[in-house]
């Protein structure tokens, strides 16, 4: 076990904040995670922990006085197949995109609607993960996570987990008490292909695409993405910074009195789901800067540094934003990136 203090977690985040954790170690393996946790204990029974993934939904804002635990659990197994399905077990530590791009090499569909979503595979569950009719409530059949207080590797199913919008019980009910360790999803044998949302139709017609598969799609997806969201590797970001908020129909309608243009979906419980990036492209936030803190200028979700933002910076901004939404709509918007 290797302990490194005082260490720099800008190569740790996809947003690239500069800041610093007074102790910092990874593991692979659970037994390795409760040597580090133990070692946490020994130090102090209070010290604080931060578990991390692959940084890629989280806003640093200060510096961690406590200890940064690195996920590095890897691998990935089929361990069942039936008729209809293939399950895939994979390490939490596991690239997202990497996981997506394996299934797509095996020709197992579910997944492909998710291709270049930055993060790790433990923060899928997590944050349920979705983009272009897809969720991994779709997809996940369980997973593996390790109790922080009563020290034993716990399982949960799919109805478990509590999956919401970008939600799930590690967010709400269980915050800061699991590490997860790994996570089964279920992958089709024969793909059901998801082309109906977004531009995944248009963008495959470009392609020439006559003959649907799980690799055009996942092309088309690549594509689509890398044509409206910056890379971190050189614009920091996190992708979508604000959830998509849900209003009542009478709060819809009310709406579209006063704004005809406006961007929304139907929810299966009658409410309407508003597109966030159209509410902020309104107030004028698209391609703003102050600074290196910075609102994207081909997506209005998506908050970037520049160069040298401070993470505060960036908050500061997004409260701003929060600000003038609910002053020109009466609408509140709810941050999806973790601020720490």
């Amino acid at each position: 076990m290797q302990v490194h203090q005082n260490i720099s977690l800008q190569q740790y985040n996809t947003f690239g904040i500069d800041v610093k954790a007074k102790l910092f170690a990874d593991f692979s393996s659970v037994e390795k995670l409760q040597e580090i946790l133990a070692y946490a204990r020994q130090l102090s029974p209070n010290t604080q922990k931060l578990i991390l993934g692959g940084g890629s939904n989280l806003l640093f804002t200060k510096d961690v006085d406590g200890f940064v635990l690195k996920n590095e659990i890897g691998g990935i197994e089929q361990i069942k197949e039936d008729e209809e399905f293939v399950y895939l077990r994979a390490g939490a530590g596991v690239n997202w995109h990497s996981f997506v791009q394996y299934c797509v090499k095996q020709n197992l569909g579910g997944a492909e609607n998710l291709s270049l979503i930055p993060g790790n595979v433990g923060a899928s569950p997590m944050q349920n993960i979705g983009a272009y009719g897809v969720e991994i409530k779709d997809l996940c059949e369980e997973l593996e996570a390790y109790h922080l207080n009563d020290k034993s590797v716990v399982k949960f199913s799919n109805s478990d987990c509590a999956f919401g919008y970008r939600e799930s019980v590690f967010k709400r009910q269980y915050k800061n008490q699991f590490v997860i360790l790994n996570v089964t999803y279920k992958l089709r044998k024969q793909p059901v292909f998801n082309t109906s949302y977004g531009a995944i139709k248009q963008e495959l017609e470009q392609m020439g695409i006559t003959e649907l598969s799980v690799h055009n799609i996942s092309q088309a997806v690549i594509n689509i993405r890398s044509s409206k969201l910056p890379d971190p590797k050189l614009i920091g970001n996190a992708g979508s910074f604000f959830k998509n908020p849900t209003v009542s129909k009478e709060k819809y309608h009310e709406l579209l009195k006063n704004f005809p243009a406006i961007a929304a979906y139907a929810n299966a419980d009658g409410t309407m789901k508003l597109a966030a990036g159209w509410l902020i492209e309104q107030c004028g936030w698209k391609g703003y800067r102050k600074g290196d803190a910075g609102c994207h200028a081909k997506q209005a979700l998506v908050l970037v540094n520049y160069g040298t933002a401070t993470g505060k910076e960036i908050y500061d901004l997004s409260e701003e934003i929060l600000q003038s939404v609910n002053a020109k709509f009466g609408v509140g918007l709810e941050r999806e990136v973790n601020i720490f």
